[in-house]
């Protein structure tokens, strides 16, 4: 299997996934952990359908110290019993800015609210960027049909 397109082989498609990898470097120095960081991205992949980076993520995260339960019960995180109230929040967060049309009014003033319990400002803005830039990863994935499974802990850095 292979992709659609070869998104680094397109001098239009480069000019753009340049300034998204580079932002997704600006956020290696965030406050929030990097676990908590990788289970986000782990959740917004599994409902994004986006294996690429399930394949990246979840390795990135076992590399970082995770253990197979908590990544194995990101799915179930509601009634896993694995994970911290900031993590909660943070997934809670991430699922509704992943189904943003499903919610019918976005992400609930609730949500927020509870992650703002467990993170400052700083924190909520770097949670912020870090789902979207999750779902533009997921996007562009998932419509040229990136294979998965290959990847190597490091590849992308």
């Amino acid at each position: 299997m292979s992709a659609r397109l070869d998104m680094f082989g397109s001098p239009a498609a480069t000019r753009f996934w340049k300034h998204i990898i580079a932002a997704n470097k600006a956020l290696a120095d965030s406050a929030v952990p990097v676990g908590t960081r990788e289970l986000m991205n782990i959740r917004a992949s599994q409902i994004n359908g986006c294996g690429a980076c399930l394949d990246m993520h979840t390795k990135e995260a076992a590399a970082a110290g995770e253990t197979a339960l908590r990544l194995h019960l990101v799915a179930a995180w509601r009634e896993a019993t694995v994970y911290t109230d900031a993590e909660r929040a943070a997934l809670e967060l991430t699922e509704y800015g992943t189904r943003l049309a499903d919610a019918g009014q976005g992400v609930p003033d609730e949500v927020w609210a509870n992650a703002a319990k467990h993170y400052d400002d700083e924190q909520l803005a770097d949670l912020v960027a870090q789902i979207a830039l999750i779902n533009a990863f997921n996007r562009g994935n998932v419509i040229i049909r990136q294979p998965s499974g290959g990847y190597q802990v490091g590849q992308a850095h």
